[in-house]
């Protein structure tokens, strides 16, 4: 072994603690990238196997009822390679042991091949057989959780009658990964359930023989998916097509690519706070174990070893520690990336999962992790380097202290001589004592990014569950009905109170912008739906209004006095105009009137805060004049009596026109249940990794301190101070260190959470930016005790010195 390498074995033993403390942090880098992008790509590389080997669609569409001889017509449109005509209908769900009514979706499936567009897996059984009118095949998410096997029996109400249907198979489908229920914000698959029965049967149910009313359709690779929707719009606007849409406007398609780009967003966050702190750590020690060995250095030039060499040998110890943090990092990220993955897996119904963890990514994590290390030590060696041996080997210029106000405060009495001194270090060596605030503060606004959503799913949830939707349940009916319904409605058991909606898709477009949305009509008087304004106080719908949230205003670049254009995908994709303004009745242009736009205008009154999809609101009886067809209502929120819900239960499974019924506080449990287990693992992960940041930053830089303050502290022995007087020179720097963190961790975390609420904002789902005192609190104390803990380590070492060996050293 050669000298300089058995100098450099001998190094990490002497400071094994230091650099094991190193590796950790950067093990904690490496682990998070691993983590994320591993696991991103597992589940990227898993949803295109499943969406290519089961040849999921890339564009959608709907009509009312349309002849099935269209089918040449859409399959010789440019660009597409197969489609797939199908009939599917909502139905209510009535399954033995749960009293509420279920919600659901019933799909064609043909009878006597495989779909060309969205196949299916089967896990379990058989598909239903030609002729067989009551046999279904059930999405394996609904039938877990009920406990159904093939061979058990469900009952369903489509059209009006209660029909038993056999399971045969359970089946999983790329179109339903991610199956939400109407009024849902998660996936709930016991109240929600899709399944597949023979087309001849579901056409006779719903009395759509020799028709279809919806399409999907596969196309080439690089086929212009924008024609192909005008295209497919044109064949189906005859038959009450509401527009079609490509895949990443398909919900369940959307809700996956959203969950990606939250991996995306967590590896391009975390590990660079970690591998910025280690590289502040490797420079701070070696910087000292050079300072300390200036003389061997001045001797090694003397000896003829080049610079080269040298600065080789210290850059050879930085590179040991990453590689010690790249292996701990490697193998936990893998850990943790394949449990992510599975936990993923879960989440969504997948019915493979393929984890690979390929050699690009591990040559990426190291190529990083050792970059961020020698980037780090760079300084430090080069100062070795452009030493000159006789410079090199004579003692550094002594420490220049200078009077600051310390002094005066010594003086005075406040402080005593010992904290002075304490004080005048930290002021002796201000960047290194600003670096190692700020990686204590690091460690702070870490833990306040992670914490954080606790109190922004709160107020989410107060904000949409009890100031916006205070309904206890919404009824959606399988058709708009006349007004005169809600008298129904209010007549069921149980409804205290009913409000009326309507909702009709719409194409908000401003200039090149475009967005597939709903308007909802809300009532004059709405109380149990409310639309809050960005301060979340309620604001009544006006009278001839359009209120657009902030996120869609945002997207298509709105302001007051802009106009927007609005195409009616359910009135034959009429086209009118609104204007950004003032609320005004005086400026409504109508139809037979004349107004700003060829078709009519409206205007629209102003912004509201939504944190859920894109919407947009209008006054109820506004709204029917804007569609022309008279007063409709597409369902109604009620408020009920929760004593007799099992009467209202079952006079809603005999009722027809309901199509499906969400519960309020079903989905609200159901939310908060499933994103505090989800916030609890990644908590739980971030306090460690917070832990391992101050502890390697406190211990590092006590040790660096003890090492360079071994003589002073050993000679205040000497001079009659006690061991806990001597060691509160240290003690005092590290909480002044720390107590400095707390509000610049608080200011980071801030800003990190910030940054993390825009990365992770999508058109679905929006976290708003809420941070508590208390949630400030609990992370700097985390980081306190952490720090406490680390000195104390420390301390021991100061208690322990031996003086004589100490004072022997050169000045």
């Amino acid at each position: 072994m050669d000298m300089l390498d058995r100098k450099l074995f001998r190094d990490l033993l002497r400071l094994w603690a230091q650099s094991l403390a190193i590796a950790l942090v950067m093990a904690c880098g490496v682990a998070t990238l691993i983590l994320s992008v591993g696991t991103y790509r597992s589940l990227d590389e898993t949803r295109a196997a499943f969406y290519d080997r089961y040849r999921f669609g890339t564009v959608f569409a709907t009509a009312t009822r349309a002849p099935r001889h269209l089918k040449s017509r859409i399959e010789n449109i440019s660009g597409v390679v197969s489609a797939e005509l199908r009939i599917v209908r909502p139905v209510l769900i009535d399954v033995i042991g749960m009293a509420e009514p279920a919600s659901g979706i019933a799909v064609s499936i043909p009878e006597y091949r495989e779909p060309a567009v969205n196949r299916l897996y089967l896990r379990h059984g058989r598909l239903p057989e030609a002729g067989r009118r009551n046999e279904v095949a059930v999405l394996e998410s609904f039938a877990d959780a009920h406990g159904f096997r093939p061979g058990d029996t469900f009952e369903a109400i489509m059209n009006g009658r209660k029909r038993t249907l056999d399971i045969v198979g359970i089946v999983l489908s790329p179109e339903y990964i991610f199956a939400l229920g109407p009024g849902d914000m998660v996936p709930d698959p016991r109240r929600y359930g899709v399944f597949y029965m023979s087309e001849k049967a579901l056409a006779g149910l719903f009395d759509l023989d020799g028709a279809f009313n919806d399409v999907s359709l596969t196309t080439l690779r690089n086929a212009d998916s924008r024609q192909i929707i005008d295209a497919l719009d044109l064949v189906l606007k005859p038959y009450g097509g509401i527009g079609a849409y490509d895949r990443e406007d398909q919900t369940s398609h959307s809700f996956l690519d959203a969950e990606l780009d939250q991996l995306q967003a967590m590896s391009s966050i975390i590990p660079p706070i970690f591998l910025a702190v280690a590289a502040f750590l490797v420079n701070m020690i070696l910087s000292r174990l050079i300072a300390l060995e200036r003389e061997q250095v001045g001797l090694l030039k003397a000896l003829g070893y080049s610079n080269w060499a040298i600065g080789g040998h210290y850059a050879k110890l930085v590179v040991v520690i990453a590689l010690v943090g790249l292996v701990i990092g490697a193998a936990a990220g893998l850990w943790l990336g394949l449990g992510l993955t599975r936990l993923y897996a879960g989440f969504f119904a997948f019915p493979f999962l393929i984890f690979r963890q390929s050699l690009d990514l591990y040559l990426l994590a190291g190529g990083v992790t050792v970059a961020a290390a020698l980037a780090g030590a760079v300084k430090a060696i080069w100062s070795t380097v452009r030493l000159a041996p006789a410079v090199a080997m004579s003692p550094p210029a002594p420490t220049t202290y200078r009077s600051f106000f310390f002094g005066k405060l010594q003086k005075i009495g406040l402080f005593s001589q010992l904290t002075v001194m304490a004080f005048r270090h930290l002021v002796r060596w201000p960047v290194r004592s600003f670096l190692t605030t700020l990686g204590t503060a690091m460690s702070v606004a870490l833990l306040i990014t992670s914490l954080f959503a606790y109190d922004s799913i709160d107020h989410m949830i107060d904000a949409i569950f009890f100031q916006a939707d205070r309904q206890d349940a919404t009824l959606t009916f399988t058709d708009d009905l006349a007004p005169g319904a809600l008298f129904t409605v209010d007549a069921l058991p149980a409804v205290i109170k009913a409000e009326p909606y309507r909702h009709t898709a719409v194409k908000l477009r401003n200039g090149h912008r475009e967005l597939r949305m709903a308007i909802v009509g809300v009532p004059e008087d709405a109380d149990l739906s409310r639309i809050l304004d960005l301060s979340l106080k309620p604001m009544p719908a006006p009278p001839a209004g359009l209120v657009l949230s902030e996120r869609v205003a945002d997207k298509l670049q709105l302001r007051a006095g802009d106009f927007v254009e609005v195409e009616l995908m359910e009135h034959n994709n009429r086209v009118v105009e609104i204007e950004i303004g003032a609320l005004s009745p005086q400026r409504i242009g109508r139809p037979d009137t004349g107004g700003p736009a060829a078709s009519g205008a409206v205007t629209v009154s102003g912004l509201a805060q939504s944190y859920v999809g894109l919407t947009a609101y209008m006054r109820l009886d506004a709204l029917d004049r804007l569609l022309r067809d008279g007063k409709r209502i597409s369902g109604a929120r009620i408020q009920i009596d929760g004593s007799e819900l099992p009467a209202l239960y079952d006079e809603i499974k005999k009722t027809p026109a309901i199509a499906s019924i969400a519960l309020q506080g079903v989905s609200r449990v159901r939310f908060r249940e499933t994103v505090e287990r989800n916030i609890t693992t990644s908590t739980t992960v971030y306090v460690t990794l917070a832990v391992i940041i101050t502890f390697g930053v406190i211990y590092n830089s006590a040790r660096i301190q003890l090492s360079e303050r071994a003589r002073e502290l050993a000679s205040l022995r000497v001079f009659g101070f006690t061991r806990a007087e001597v060691s509160s020179v240290l003690m005092v720097e590290l909480a002044v260190i720390v107590l400095l963190a707390q509000p610049l961790g608080w200011l980071l975390g801030y800003g990190l959470s910030w940054s993390v609420v825009e990365g992770l904002a999508t058109d679905l789902f929006r976290i708003p930016l809420v941070v508590s005192a208390k949630t400030f609190a609990y992370s700097s104390f985390v980081v306190i005790v952490a720090a406490i803990i680390s000195a104390l380590i420390v301390r021991r070492r100061v208690d322990r010195l031996d003086l004589i060996r100490v004072l022997k050293t050169r000045e």
